[in-house]
């Protein structure tokens, strides 16, 4: 069994019992402010096991199927057997990261907790962005998939955007903060990756709009 498959099913088996365990949620929710006054750190990676409600967690979790997958091969290909390893310390690595840009933005504010696997989520999802750029994504609005690094873009600018104007309680900060470490990750355990990317760019370019 893969570790992504692994992770999806201790994030559904703890996000399905803390569904119904009000108790759960608020000792596991990822709430910066208990956190500054308590210690309790433990949240930045607790928040990601939990969910809303069935379509939030569905939609963590088929991002992390379909892409997860992908980003996990390329962690075996590196590290041979070990790679599972390092793919799931990616992981937990990827929720303090997004936990902790929230963290320092909102210590202070009492009133705000989250809960979501979107930070680590992003961060996977940014990582096969940078392995495959050309990668199809499907946007809602949108019936065909866009390439990876259209939507890593869009999705880049948004995530600030919203987070900026913080009206809808989504934890946009840790959207932005986990797909930009997602990205950045891989490129320290191999830099050499920039180049490919950029290479699969310029090919999609001069294969759209020809040369």
């Amino acid at each position: 069994m893969n570790m992504t498959i692994i992770i999806i099913a201790i994030t559904s088996l703890i996000s399905i019992i803390a569904f119904n365990n009000g108790d759960l949620m608020y000792k596991l929710r990822h709430w910066p402010y208990q956190e500054s006054r308590r210690g309790e750190y433990y949240r930045w990676i607790t928040g990601g096991l939990l969910h809303g409600d069935f379509m939030h967690l569905l939609f963590n979790m088929f991002t992390l199927f379909f892409f997860g997958r992908y980003v996990e091969e390329w962690f075996f290909s590196m590290f041979g057997a070990a790679g599972q390893v390092v793919y799931l310390l990616f992981y937990i690595l990827a929720l303090a990261a997004s936990s902790s840009a929230t963290f320092y933005r909102y210590r202070n504010t009492a009133g705000f907790a989250s809960i979501g696997a979107s930070g680590a989520t992003a961060a996977v999802l940014f990582a096969a962005i940078l392995l495959d750029p050309t990668i199809g994504i499907m946007l809602f609005l949108i019936p065909i998939p866009i390439p990876g690094f259209i939507f890593g873009i869009l999705y880049l600018w948004y995530s600030n955007y919203a987070a900026n104007k913080g009206q809808d309680n989504i934890d946009h900060t840790a959207h932005f903060f986990g797909a930009v470490f997602g990205f950045f990750f891989p490129l320290i355990l191999q830099p050499s990756l920039i180049l490919d990317f950029f290479s699969q760019m310029a090919g999609w370019f001069q294969y759209t709009f020809g040369s």
